[in-house]
């Protein structure tokens, strides 16, 4: 899928055999662009991956596929990390949301389509919400557990997600999604005590991991300015109140305080990029 890329990149698909799907930059939606690609697809499983994802190990394919052989499991989702383009809190959260230990049969709906696959034919029953401004994989999530269908986590299918974010750009990432959690929960809200609360307990984990590798100084100020971006942008999209319980623990609340290396070494070797860092593993 193409929404106006400048960089060559639909050049090098058309180049490498790959068939390209154009949309119009001023229709896109993360839900269009989504109905649009598998509404192309062919195969009966669709995998779904964020344009500035990579992955780290070449059978990535086959263990984020290998749960849907199951055909009550409706969505799988791989692990999650950042690199040194990242902010530091990113990789915080992504630690959070993405664990080393798996989820076979997942209890909430929360999932990410940077890095996902689907059981088409459910999606013929239940495309994609066109409107939501974000979290049009947590709304398919939802609405696939509500008909009784499994989702399920698995860390080996790990890709290095980039971001090169400003902070108006964090701002607005999470504005949406706090707006996406409205149209998706609309008897829920999500109020400034809670958003203080919230934004005080990350900040205060996060100096607590920076400490721990030796790097607050450098971080600490930067650290603030993304999670009140994260925080603040969420109360903005949402306005008011409470989110769920169990998406508020799942999306917000830090775990405990990771060590400096906690992430395990798989007994597969890394893929090699000749133009991009092959370990992916900046975990400061």
């Amino acid at each position: 899928m193409d929404s106006g890329s400048t960089d060559g990149t639909a050049e090098i698909a058309h180049k490498m055999g790959a068939e390209v799907v154009s949309i119009n930059p001023r229709d896109f939606t993360f839900g269009r662009s989504l109905n649009l690609g598998i509404e192309h697809a062919r195969a009966d499983r669709v995998v779904i991956a964020s344009a500035h994802v990579y992955p780290l190990y070449p059978d990535w394919l086959e263990v984020l596929l290998a749960p849907l052989e199951d055909q009550r499991t409706a969505l799988t989702y791989g692990k999650q990390r950042g690199n040194h383009s990242n902010h530091f809190s990113e990789h915080q959260v992504f630690r959070a949301w993405f664990p080393d230990d798996p989820r076979p049969v997942q209890k909430h709906p929360f999932c990410n389509n940077a890095n996902a696959a689907i059981q088409r034919r459910l999606w013929e029953l239940h495309p994609y919400d066109e409107l939501i401004p974000a979290l049009e994989d947590l709304a398919w999530a939802k609405w696939a557990q509500e008909q009784g269908y499994r989702l399920t986590y698995v860390p080996e299918a790990e890709i290095i997600h980039v971001h090169q974010e400003t902070w108006r750009g964090v701002f607005n990432r999470y504005r949406r999604e706090g707006m996406a959690f409205r149209m998706i929960y609309p008897q829920e809200t999500f109020g400034w005590l809670e958003m203080l609360k919230l934004f005080g307990q990350n900040v205060s984990n996060d100096w607590q991991v920076a400490a721990s590798q030796k790097i607050w100084r450098q971080v600490a100020g930067q650290v603030v300015r993304f999670r009140w971006a994260q925080f603040n942008g969420t109360y903005r999209g949402y306005q008011t109140g409470l989110l769920t319980t169990q998406l508020r623990q799942a999306f917000y609340y830090p775990g405990a305080t990771p060590s400096a290396v906690d992430i395990p070494q798989r007994d597969v070797p890394l893929i090699h990029y000749e133009d991009a860092d092959s370990g992916g593993r900046n975990d400061s």
